[in-house]
């Protein structure tokens, strides 16, 4: 009995993805609030323009944001102190990529996807002339400084975010947690506090260090396909036959719909609470349909 409500958010889960389906297919074509994620419908394609504006958006909330917080941005000489802040960056030093490892991000298709390219003979447009052999995919942290620097510099930089309401409820339903409702489990992640928290629901701009690591890109949930086409497109790399099949538009509606139910379990102090907890993600970055960016503390209490 102490699993039933996780069985039946499954259900609702299953049928919510039905209903979100349906939703998706009649929902208009016009830009979410802010302009940093268009909406997506029944043959709509996302042009290398508008991806391209909703880019160079999205970057400059993440530098405003930069620029409000005191954030680590230079490197630590230590190898240790490094070893710890880099510890969820990857490297393909065959496709000259980098990106940052998040759960729940879609960043499991992204690794599914470079290890076909890296199988690939693939030929980049302007080879770098760094003197390590081409590896397969690799930690960030297992470079010395100078080559840390260098990779920095030079690859192209790959963020994946997603509203973090939502990677909770799916670390919750993925069932990696001891607690056997939702409410109970919110407080477990927020009795543990952000230094501690389990990297599947730690803050992202604690895991991926956005002000530090100068990204290029900022791939966004929900639109995976379209735009890393466009990403990969411009890296020079191929990717019409190789890229997967995400779900993550319909899973961002279903999700959508599953918050409005797993949200009115918790109380308005968990909610200020989880609020304070991702306050950094909320402020880097545009969740329009985050339920707590309503609560999220102002600019002045950064």
């Amino acid at each position: 009995m102490r699993f039933l409500p996780r069985l039946i958010f499954s259900a609702a889960l299953g049928i919510a993805a039905f209903l979100s389906w349906r939703l998706l297919l009649r929902s208009p074509a016009t830009g979410q609030r802010g302009g940093l994620a268009p909406r997506a419908e029944e043959g709509f394609t996302l042009t290398l323009d508008t991806f391209l504006h909703i880019q160079q958006l999205r970057k400059k909330r993440l530098r405003a944001f930069c620029s409000h917080t005191g954030k680590v941005t230079t490197l630590p000489r230590s190898a240790e102190d490094r070893a710890c802040l880099l510890s969820s960056l990857r490297v393909s030093t065959k496709l000259d990529l980098l990106y940052c490892q998040v759960p729940s991000t879609g960043t499991e298709e992204w690794q599914q996807l470079l290890g076909k390219l890296e199988k690939e003979n693939v030929t980049l447009p302007v080879p770098l002339p760094y003197p390590w052999h081409h590896t397969r995919e690799t930690q960030l942290s297992k470079f010395n400084l100078t080559e840390i620097e260098a990779v920095l510099g030079s690859y192209t930089k790959v963020l994946f975010v997603r509203d973090p309401f939502h990677r909770l409820i799916s670390t919750f339903m993925q069932g990696m947690g001891s607690s056997p409702s939702f409410s109970s489990f919110v407080q477990d992640v927020l009795d543990s506090g952000p230094r501690n928290a389990s990297m599947a629901w730690k803050p992202l701009v604690s895991i991926c260090r956005p002000c530090l690591v100068q990204y290029d890109y900022v791939v966004m949930f929900g639109f995976l396909r379209q735009e890393l086409g466009y990403l990969l497109q411009r890296a020079g790399l191929p990717v019409d036959s190789l890229l997967p099949e995400f779900t993550d538009s319909q899973v961002q509606w279903t999700y959508g719909w599953l918050s409005e139910q797993m949200f009115s379990e918790l109380s308005l102090q968990q909610k200020q609470q989880l609020s304070r907890f991702y306050r950094w993600d909320l402020a880097a970055f545009q969740f329009s349909s985050s339920f707590l960016s309503d609560l999220h503390s102002t600019p002045e209490t950064w």
